[in-house]
């Protein structure tokens, strides 16, 4: 029996950790080759490992979103490689925050390098390959920052924000050549950064990095936090037949977080 994604080439930027990992790993579970494009080169190479131990073909390459230049090198040899791209997953990201007054410049330069320029980088790197296949889909790693936000999180929900920017613009600017561009707002996942998110935002509020995860748990509608398969499995829909009429959107994964 084919698998959903059988022939079908995967970049996943950000694939060392967390939903980018999740999400590599999925894709080659149904069959797919991935690209896993990430600064973090050890654990990229463990992410590469795990691709190709579900038998599918994995291409690790040490990739630093901040520069235009090594993901022009990167996607460069994507398609040396495969010769197409079929999905475009940007799963690259930080979160940094603090009291709005106390916003260093350097610090803000570079959550908008990876967070926002990082992506308009990829997209605008994989929409050429796409839209001469005719077919293809792009799916920006947004959050449910860019939907609300809190206290001390400017720079970090301004970047989410602005990805849906991106994705809005890029899918009616590409969807007469057959490419989709979607974003997904994952709520807080339990992945290695918000683990720290815990403890730094959980130290300024007096508690511990686990009591701030449960009551981020508790804010939801289902009382838990998200797995990072549980993004894949939703990115992985985007990218499939079953989404070949959704585009534009920004979705929400954050089991019902927003609703409060």
């Amino acid at each position: 029996m084919a698998e959903r994604f059988d022939g079908h080439v995967v970049v996943v930027t950000g694939s060392a950790t967390g939903i980018g990992e999740a999400t590599a790993v999925r894709f080659a579970s149904e069959g797919a080759a991935v690209a896993c494009m990430d600064i973090n080169v050890e654990e990229n190479d463990a992410t590469a490992e795990a691709v190709e131990a579900l038998g599918a073909d994995a291409l690790p390459l040490a990739c630093d979103v901040r520069s235009r230049a090594d993901q022009e090198a990167a996607f460069e040899v994507v398609v040396e490689r495969w010769g197409r791209i079929d999905t475009l997953v940007t799963s690259a990201g930080i979160y940094v925050g603090g009291p709005l007054a106390e916003i260093p410049a350097e610090r803000w330069d570079d959550i908008v390098a990876v967070n926002l320029t990082g992506v308009l980088v990829s997209n605008s790197l994989a929409a050429p390959t796409m839209t001469a296949q005719g077919r293809g889909s792009i799916v920006n790693i947004s959050s449910m920052a860019a939907k609300t936000s809190w206290p001390e999180s400017a720079e970090y929900s301004a970047t989410k924000s602005g990805i849906i920017g991106i994705t809005r613009s890029a899918a009616m600017e590409l969807g007469p050549s057959g490419v989709t561009v979607n974003a997904v707002c994952p709520g807080n996942t339990l992945t290695t950064m918000v683990k720290e998110v815990a403890e730094e935002v959980g130290e300024r509020l007096g508690m511990t990095g686990a009591e701030w995860l449960e009551m981020r748990a508790a804010d939801t509608a289902v009382r838990r936090l998200a797995d990072p398969s549980e993004i894949a499995g939703v990115i992985a829909f985007l990218a499939s037949d079953d989404a070949r009429y959704l585009t534009g959107q920004a979705i929400e994964v954050d089991g019902g977080i927003i609703l409060s």
